[in-house]
């Protein structure tokens, strides 16, 4: 028996395995991509980063005018323009086109297409069964004719183009294809990775205007509002606006009541109308509809 444990595997972790995994997915070109992807991703950002900040900037300035320009008049236009165009149109096109068009294959191809067919069946089949019959083998040389023909063509075009072609190829547009093929790729990964990182410079800079735009602006503004503007305000409202609301009702009053004294003192009282004594006669004096 066996004493002696078998060394047991060390379970390869998730890391590992991803490494792994990159490993034998990487290219196998080696130097040469190294060579290309540096300096062509560090020119491509360079020239991605103001073309990316322009684009945010315009996308932007975009969605505002889609959201609050484009849309209303877009949508004013389909109502009141291109719907009731578009309306007239097909009813126009159903009268002009399709009425027209229908009366004609229904009055006038159709017959047609019988009378062809009719013709078709009745005299050409005849006709060409007839001719077939007494061409056959004249048919047949010319077919072997052709044939050697078109083989003694096909063998010329085989050496004089298709060989020279496969050679061209083979040991020059391969090879320089797959050169052109890694330069390609490198720039087109290249531009994604510059997209990416001038997306993210992007935002941050926004972050930063829009963080030095309320420090500089907003802050200011609200801390002016509450520390200075409203108690100013609630001051001059205490201590201003409502003492001189309460003397001019003061005067208002004072002015209105010298004046009622002056017209008291220059044309006297004012005659009262006198009294009308309006109550109905007790007794026999009652009145009624007579007297």
């Amino acid at each position: 028996m066996d004493m002696q444990r078998q060394p047991q595997r060390q379970p390869q972790t998730h890391s590992q395995t991803h490494s792994q995994t990159h490993s034998q997915t990487q290219h196998p070109e080696g130097c040469l991509v190294v060579a290309i992807r540096i300096p062509v991703r560090i020119f491509v950002f360079l020239v991605v980063l103001p073309i990316r900040l322009l684009w945010d900037a315009f996308a932007a300035v975009a969605r505002f005018l889609w959201r609050y320009l484009v849309v209303p008049v877009a949508r004013f236009l389909w109502r009141y323009v291109l719907a009731p165009a578009g309306h007239a149109v097909a009813w126009l096109l159903h009268v002009l086109v399709v009425v027209p068009l229908g009366w004609l294959y229904r009055y006038l191809l159709t017959p047609l297409g019988h009378a062809l067919v009719w013709l078709y069946a009745r005299v050409l089949t005849p006709i060409g069964h007839a001719v077939l019959w007494l061409l056959t083998p004249v048919a047949r040389a010319v077919a072997w004719v052709f044939g050697q023909l078109a083989t003694a063509l096909y063998w010329i075009a085989r050496v004089l183009l298709v060989l020279p072609a496969v050679a061209l190829w083979r040991w020059i547009l391969t090879p320089v294809g797959h050169v052109l093929g890694i330069v390609l790729r490198e720039i087109w990964e290249a531009l994604g990775h510059a997209w990416r990182a001038a997306g993210h410079v992007a935002r941050a800079v926004g972050r930063i205007l829009g963080t030095l735009f309320r420090w500089i602006f907003l802050e200011p503004a609200r801390w002016l509002y509450r520390t200075v503007l409203t108690p100013v305000g609630h001051v001059v409202r205490d201590l201003v606006l409502r003492p001189a609301a309460q003397v001019a009702r003061a005067v208002g009053r004072a002015v209105r009541q010298a004046r009622a004294d002056l017209r008291r003192a220059l044309f006297g009282e004012p005659a009262r109308p006198p009294a009308v004594d309006r109550r109905e006669p007790a007794g026999r004096d009652t009145r009624t509809l007579d007297g």
